[in-house]
This record gives structure tokens, C-alpha cells and sequence, in this order.
């Protein structure tokens, strides 16, 4: 497919656009994400895709993105055995083609939309924009508040550890351009083998890992407000997926000091 777009006054190129959604289990919901962001991209001016990584679920997601791929050239489909989150969108990215890369997640909690101020920050100059759900701009509905403790604890952590200044770094809305998406993506060591396996949905840090590698690479990276509304079917564990992360975020440190990221 070919994903070279003009702008209407036949000037320069318009960047192209992946849309990478990891999808573990999602048969609940799939169906309307893919309706809507299908839907979003065909109305812009700009080539787009969007790559669906089926992360070994075990109910019927696949079966509902075939369905999808079926009939609409812009999506594709990608199977890999369950590993988790990152191992998911790191194959999307793998297979992604256009000029700038996002990834979201399967619930569109943080919606659609924000792309295009996102693209509009990335024309600006930077390399990478993150989503984040606490600043001034920034709202999160719906979401306990017992979690809402447990997340900024976290990022207390991770700003002093690693990241000082970034509020928020695991909002699942993201947009890279394609050279450092594929740069931080080779270069990034958490969960980088697919074949590892998992247990339950595996949400990590790794997003922690690939913020650590921008800073220490030089990427201008943006972060941007997004009002994000807290899924009810949510697969996150409060407790045992911040265990998780505080080992991955130790795990980082650690690689951060023996200069595996320079």
C-alpha cells in the first residue's frame, strides 16, 4: 500500500502515519476501537496505517481483526505469542512503515484525536511527544482513587531515579518519529524477546526505558495533556503490575549506570 500523501496545494510531502495498537484478549471491544480509528484516519489528508499486534490472546481477537483486515487495506494484522505489552508494540513498530509512529492502547482511553495536535508538535521540531495525564491540561475520569495514589507514588519514584520533570510516563499514547522509534525501540532491553511468555496482560515499564534512552540520545521530547478516562475492563493490577515496574525501573537504573544506553 502506498502511504505517500501531498498537501492540497501539491507542496511538500504530508508525513505518513502508523498507528501501532497492541491488543491482549480485546474481543470485548475491538470491533469499536478498529471502527473509530479507522475512521478517524481515512478522513485526514495524510496516508496512513494501522497495525493490530494480537499478543496471543485467547479469546476471539483475533478472529475479529482478520475480519477487519479482511475488508479495509489500511489495517494489518500481526500474530505473536503472548509476551506483553512491550513485546507487542515493539513488533508494531517493527512492522510499521510511514514517517511518524504512535502507538495507543486497544481501549482508546486517551482518544483518537489527540494525533493531530500531536503530529502538529512533532512539525514543531520534536522527536517524540508523550501523553500525559496530569499538569495543567490534563484530566483523568473515573479512575479510583486508590490507583491514582499508587501511579504518582510511582512516578515519584521513576522522577527521581531517572526521569526528573516527566509527570506521567505510562499513558499508552505516544507518537515517535519512525527513525526514533526504531532507534529507541533497537536499543531498549526490557522484555525484548518475544518468546519470554507471560502471565495475564504484563503492563510494564518499558515505556520508563525507552524516556531514558531519548534523554540520553538527545531526542526532543514533548509532553503533551490528554484528559484520559479510566477503563472499568481494565487489565492493569494496581498491585502487582507496580511491582512489576518498580523491578523494571530498578532494572533501568541499573542499565543506565553501566552506560548500556549511550
Amino acid at each position: 500500500m502506498d502511504l505517500t500523501n501531498t498537501n492540497d496545494t501539491g507542496g511538500s510531502a504530508v508525513p505518513t502515519q502508523s498507528v501501532v495498537i497492541p491488543a491482549y484478549n480485546e474481543a470485548d471491544r475491538i470491533d469499536q476501537t478498529l471502527e473509530t480509528v479507522l475512521a478517524y484516519l481515512a478522513a485526514q489528508q495524510y496516508g496512513a496505517e494501522v497495525i493490530v499486534v494480537n499478543d496471543g490472546s485467547s479469546d476471539d481477537t483475533l478472529a475479529l481483526a482478520r475480519a477487519w483486515e479482511n475488508r479495509h487495506e489500511m489495517l494489518h494484522v500481526v500474530d505473536i505469542p503472548h509476551a506483553g505489552k512491550a513485546a507487542a508494540v515493539r513488533r508494531g513498530v517493527k512492522r510499521a512503515s510511514s514517517d511518524l509512529i504512535a502507538f495507543l492502547d486497544a481501549d482508546l482511553a486517551t482518544p483518537i484525536d489527540y494525533l493531530e495536535p500531536f503530529r502538529e508538535t512533532i512539525a514543531s521540531g520534536y522527536d517524540v511527544v508523550i501523553g500525559s495525564r496530569e499538569g495543567t491540561g490534563a484530566s483523568r475520569i473515573g479512575e479510583p482513587a486508590f490507583r491514582h495514589v499508587i501511579g504518582r507514588v510511582f512516578n515519584g519514584l521513576v522522577r527521581v531515579l531517572l526521569l526528573p520533570g516527566i509527570q506521567d510516563t505510562q499513558c499508552g499514547f505516544k507518537l515517535f518519529t519512525r527513525d526514533a522509534a526504531r532507534d529507541l525501540f533497537t536499543t531498549s532491553h526490557l522484555y525484548a524477546n518475544e518468546q519470554n511468555g507471560a502471565n495475564g496482560a504484563r503492563v510494564t515499564a518499558f515505556d520508563v526505558e525507552l524516556l531514558v534512552i531519548a534523554k540520553r540520545r538527545g531526542y526532543r521530547v514533548q509532553v503533551a495533556p490528554v484528559t484520559w478516562t479510566f477503563g472499568e475492563n481494565s487489565k492493569v493490577s494496581a498491585v502487582s503490575d507496580t511491582i512489576t515496574n518498580l523491578s523494571d525501573v530498578l532494572q533501568v537504573k541499573w542499565n543506565d549506570l553501566h552506560g548500556r544506553y549511550d
